[in-house]
């Protein structure tokens, strides 16, 4: 259930990076001045092209790139400018799962050791609980138990991923970064691992911030939805009105181009081009209906 406190605040954040040689570097801004709840129990959607700023949020979240600019809180905690030592025992409660499940294990790890490491790390289990424990996770995310013993090669890329999702909820986090999770794997699979988080949800009570290109799963999956464009967030709110009703150009392009199941209908439609020369950028997100804002 989502309460009104978020477990999640990020106050006007900004990362930014030197490009260039060391004669002519100059700084750009990859992430520009970003301000976002996400409640306890809640699904936040982040969606946007290639570059927008989203993946190098969800590491900003996670502590795993440092902060330019703004604040950062967790459960009430000032983690701005936490060190390493001070991080470590939130890690068990901030989780994430990455695009690429091949990259994330390690292939000299069988299955069920990398799953077992954030219960080792953490302390959370003796060394004779911890294969009980990880034959429960394998059983909860839909993989057979007898697989433990097996290394990465020996899977499918939807088992993978199934893994690397027993690995972060290991140590039972209230909190997950789910970064394209679900881009590298067969569309016959994609659902699967979509429906796998909403059931991971449910029974746990998670917070996700679900960062990914296809609009379609996070309408589904998600409670609100935020737009990235060049480092902003330029509109956010209910999934159902930013889906129905969507407010800025960049958006309602983004949704032009979601193929629709129906030859006719796909043929006929429109689809929206965006020219940011004719939409200067905004300074501050609006409220235009309740709970949906636009960057104006």
């Amino acid at each position: 259930m989502i309460t009104s406190q978020p477990l999640v605040r990020i106050e006007n954040v900004t990362k930014i990076y030197n490009t260039g040689g060391i004669l002519n570097s100059r700084p750009v801004p990859v992430v520009n001045d970003v301000s976002l709840d996400i409640g306890r129990g809640e699904i936040v959607g982040l969606v946007g092209e290639s570059g927008s700023g989203k993946s190098t949020l969800g590491r900003m979240v996670l502590r795993l790139e440092t902060l330019s600019g703004g604040k950062l809180s967790f459960d009430g905690q000032d983690i701005t400018n936490a060190t390493r030592s001070e991080m470590k025992p939130l890690r068990k409660s901030m989780q994430v799962v990455f695009q690429d499940p091949y990259a994330a294990l390690s292939p000299r790890m069988r299955a069920g050791d990398f799953v077992a490491e954030p219960l080792r790390l953490h302390g959370l289990s003796g060394r004779l609980e911890r294969e009980q424990r990880v034959a429960e996770l394998f059983s909860t995310v839909g993989l057979d138990p007898t697989l433990m013993k097996r290394f990465p090669h020996e899977f499918s890329g939807g088992q993978r991923q199934r893994v690397c999702i027993a690995r972060a909820i290991a140590s039972e986090p209230s909190f997950i970064v789910a970064d394209e999770p679900i881009t590298a794997l067969d569309v016959s699979i994609q659902a699967q691992i979509v429906n796998l988080f909403k059931e991971l949800q449910q029974r746990m009570g998670l917070s996700y911030l679900f960062i990914a290109h296809d609009l379609s799963m996070v309408r589904y999956l998600c409670d609100r939805v935020a737009v990235m464009l060049r480092g902003r967030i330029v509109e956010i709110g209910p999934a159902a009105s930013v889906f129905n009703n969507p407010l800025h150009a960049y958006t309602q392009a983004l949704l032009s181009a979601v193929p629709v199941p129906d030859p006719d209908t796909e043929r006929t439609r429109q689809r929206l081009l965006y020219d940011p020369a004719q939409h200067p950028p905004g300074e501050r997100l609006e409220e235009k209906t309740p709970g949906h804002f636009l960057l104006v």
